[in-house]
């Protein structure tokens, strides 16, 4: 028996590894959150804070300086 690690996603488990079962096989299992979980939940709230200043910043063209940081 292997623990596979798994993340909830709108309504599905999707494994973070390669799982070697046949397409459709029936497994049963109890969910565990793990430690992880709410360290995630921390970094992707302050990346979502970014990038919602970023959107609400008035630029309207984002691509056309794109290259600005490249030396």
């Amino acid at each position: 028996m292997k623990t596979i690690h798994a993340v909830y996603e709108s309504g599905v488990f999707r494994p973070l590894e390669a799982v070697e079962l046949p397409e459709r096989t029936e497994v049963e299992f109890e969910p565990r959150p793990t430690a992880s979980t709410e360290n995630h939940k921390g970094e992707l709230d302050g990346i979502y804070a970014i990038l919602g200043e970023r959107y609400q910043s008035g630029e309207k063209d984002v691509a056309a300086r794109h290259n600005e940081h490249q030396p």
